[in-house]
């Protein structure tokens, strides 16, 4: 194989690898940091993920791993600009509270319940997205939901 080949190849991989995890990214990495950080984050992963294929496209969890390294990187967060404020919709879609109780969440827990709740991602999609065990997301989820429970005032019996 031609270095131009070699080349071509890699690029193409790392084209489909990008197309396939792009956007569980994105949303993880906006649950964590608002919009225009996480997007941010993102970016600065995936050109790490660049520099480093060889390496990285080797990887069992690469997304995992491009998601630890957006992180690491990303500056020290602070609460999500788009959960920590602001005035709820006249007619809201959602309980006009939320916004700010996901904004009083830990990331680790905001990220969790985004990811399960607000996107519809399985327990194992989320746990391989964010690099932790089954267990672990499934801890930050509980804890998480059930602080939104206690913040919104909502009772656990239906």
């Amino acid at each position: 194989m031609t270095r131009a080949s070699q080349t071509d190849a890699a690029t193409d991989a790392f084209v489909d690898f990008v197309t396939e995890v792009e956007l569980g990214l994105r949303r993880a990495l906006v649950a964590r940091y608002g919009p225009l950080r996480g997007r941010e984050a993102l970016a600065d992963g995936l050109a790490y993920a660049w520099e480093n294929w060889a390496r990285v496209g080797a990887m069992d969890n690469a997304a995992g791993y491009v998601y630890r390294v957006a992180v690491s990187r990303a500056p020290r967060p602070r609460p999500a600009a788009f959960l920590s404020g602001g005035q709820p919709p006249t007619i809201p879609e959602i309980e006009p509270r939320l916004r700010w109780a996901l904004g009083q969440l830990s990331e680790r827990q905001r990220v969790a319940v985004l990811l399960v709740h607000g996107w519809g991602y399985s327990l194992s999609e989320a746990a391989e997205l964010l690099g932790v065990s089954m267990s672990t997301l499934r801890n930050h989820l509980e804890r998480g939901l059930r602080r939104l429970r206690t913040l919104l005032g909502v009772s656990n019996h239906v």
